[in-house]
């Protein structure tokens, strides 16, 4: 049986932590074991006591400082065990239902890496911020373009990898923050592993639901992918 690795990092998010693990626990997946990674970002709102209670159900890290959403997922990384690995965020936003589609390029052969992108097919997406996706429509834009890649969602959180993939890449990551995201995509051109891309579905959040990425990541975002991709 082949193993699945969800590596879910999680700050400030006790509203939510505990729905995302049980909609993940529902899944189910054909004959496909289900490994939980969680990696806890220094949370201070009680997410951490939350977690406690589930300390015999899943693998949890908790880190001693706030480092960040790049910091976290490479914690997560070097704990996984399984065949295939997926990227969870610890919000409502992505649907694990959806797991089952983005692993199956990987399971068929064709894929070292699958993209879920929020902006392609016919599946549900909240309508929120206009600016918000210009912006990530640039910076995916800048990213193709010094990737030689088609994405249309660099900035997604639904990222899944076989493990051989995950394996070569994972140990030169060094991003701690939202700079993981174009690291990633620029590690896996310079590996010219093949990559693929399904549309997802994506029920977004806005800042008063708990949303937390903001301009000044995008603007940092611009310089992570120059950096990521010419100087590395």
């Amino acid at each position: 049986m082949k193993k699945l690795s969800i590596v879910i990092p999680v700050y400030n998010e006790k509203n939510t932590i505990k729905k995302i693990l049980d909609l993940i626990e529902q899944v189910q997946l054909d004959d496909i074991e289900k490994e939980i990674i969680i990696v806890d970002d220094f949370s201070i709102d009680g997410t951490r006591d939350v977690l406690k209670d589930l300390e015999n159900k899943h693998k949890i890290f908790y880190h001693s400082e706030n480092m960040g959403k790049g910091a976290a997922l490479r914690t997560g990384f070097k704990q996984v065990s399984g065949d295939m690995i997926i990227i969870q965020d610890a919000d409502l936003e992505y649907d694990p239902n959806e797991y089952q589609r983005m692993i199956k390029p990987i399971l068929d052969g064709w894929a070292d890496v699958v993209y879920g992108s929020r902006f392609v097919g016919s599946e549900p997406h909240r309508v929120l911020f206009f600016w918000h996706l210009i912006g990530n429509k640039f910076l995916t834009w800048l990213s193709n373009m010094l990737t030689n890649f088609t994405l249309t969602d660099m900035e997604t959180c639904y990222k899944a990898f076989s493990r051989q993939a995950l394996d070569k890449f994972k140990d030169k990551l060094t991003s701690n923050k939202f700079g993981i995201e174009p690291e990633i995509t620029a590690l896996i051109a310079k590996n010219k592993f093949r990559i693929y891309e399904i549309g997802i579905s994506y029920y977004g959040r806005d800042y008063e639901e708990g949303k937390k990425i903001n301009w000044k990541d995008g603007i940092a975002a611009i310089w992570h992918i120059i950096k990521y991709n010419l100087f590395r």
